[in-house]
């Protein structure tokens, strides 16, 4: 979820009917979920599932899909919507840039998901689907109607009256921004509402001035995983748990690094190869190999222990990008389980080891 600067991701910025649900997936994927098994988002009535999925890749050819998006690519996409909702994950995580409109064949990421909606309540009119959209606070836009107009066109292309939780993400911000937020709240466009890449200063705040509006601030999202532990490190994890803000994590398996696909002889391709390079993945490989043999004795894969690793953390919600059903199927698989604190220590004291991927120093602003 996110625009690529000179580093690692960044992120530019109801209840339920449904009972339970038989996952649709590959053998020792997923199990028998349910969609009642959710968090409250922060200190507003917005209850999400434990873990949610990332459409940052979805239409876009800037960093993801080679470049180039057609028609297979949008199936790959859809079956990966689908079988997120047959797996109980029904929490959707998308931005007003991501996708392209007109570059490549690439489409706009909200504009998919609105179809995959659509497309899908066509089927089964009883499904819910939690959408979560974002305000990217561009240096030119200024004040609180710039959201509320923003907001609105993010609604138009998703085909949707309301979302549940608008974000406001990005470097640049103002006072009347977080007006805009509020405003969308006591409008009834959104039902919760959160932040982006805010640093601890930033993020309070943004919870004060919501307060004083008797509006919650919802959720905090910002890069987070295993080998990226800033949140940690600069007070933001500390805030969001002492104010109640869900700290959503995007890049929650580092752009693919912890799933073991890629070794130094098979680096990730594209400008992933530029952040997960040869010599950083011989430094992770004793990582790598631990991670393996525990998932081994749950009988979960690699991917599985990295995104149960940081649901171990508390008060996050995880947003792993999925690009087709293989992958939705196996994100729910992090879900039913826990890793033991000796297990989930050990893991942090590997990855200390390790010098961290360079990123765009967001958290400092």
């Amino acid at each position: 979820m996110a625009m690529h600067v000179s580093g690692a991701c960044f992120s530019v910025f109801s209840g339920s009917r449904v009972g339970n649900i038989r996952a649709v997936a590959s053998e020792g994927f997923a199990t028998v979920k349910t969609a009642e098994d959710k968090v409250k988002l922060g200190g507003s009535d917005l209850k999400v599932t434990k873990l949610g999925v990332g459409a940052w890749s979805w239409g876009d050819t800037s960093y993801w899909n080679n470049f180039q998006w057609d028609d297979r690519k949008m199936k790959a996409a859809k079956a990966a919507f689908d079988t997120s909702l047959d797996n109980g994950i029904t929490f959707f995580d998308t931005a007003e840039v991501y996708g392209s409109r007109a570059s490549f064949g690439a489409i706009n990421s909200e504009t998919l998901l609105g179809r995959f909606i659509k497309e899908r309540k066509q089927r089964d009119p009883e499904v819910e689907v939690t959408v979560a959209t974002k305000f990217a606070a561009l240096p030119w836009r200024l004040g609180r109607q710039s959201v509320l107009a923003a907001l609105k066109d993010s609604l138009f292309r998703l085909g949707l009256s309301s979302v549940e939780l608008y974000q406001l993400a990005g470097i640049w911000g103002n006072e009347g921004f977080i007006d805009g937020l509020g405003d969308a709240v006591e409008q009834g466009l959104v039902k919760a509402v959160g932040v982006s890449n805010y640093s601890e200063k930033r993020l309070r705040n943004a919870y004060e001035k919501l307060k004083k509006r008797g509006i919650p601030l919802a959720s905090n999202q910002v890069n987070y995983s295993l080998i990226y532990r800033k949140p940690e490190e600069n007070g933001v994890k500390a805030a969001c748990d002492e104010l109640g803000i869900t700290l959503i994590a995007y890049c929650p398996i580092a752009q693919g690094a912890l799933t073991g696909k890629y070794t130094p002889q098979n680096p990730p391709t594209g400008p992933r190869g530029r952040i997960y390079t040869a010599e950083y993945l011989r430094n992770l490989q004793p990582l790598l190999n631990r991670i393996k043999e525990l998932g081994e004795n749950y009988s979960k894969t690699s991917t599985q222990v990295g995104l149960n690793w940081l649901l171990a953390q508390d008060n996050v919600v995880p947003i792993p990008g999925a690009k087709n059903a293989e992958q939705a199927a196996e994100f729910a698989g992090a879900l039913g389980w826990r890793l033991t604190d000796e297990e989930v220590n050990e893991l942090r004291s590997m990855a200390s080891e390790i010098k961290p991927v360079v990123s765009f120093p967001l958290e400092n602003l």
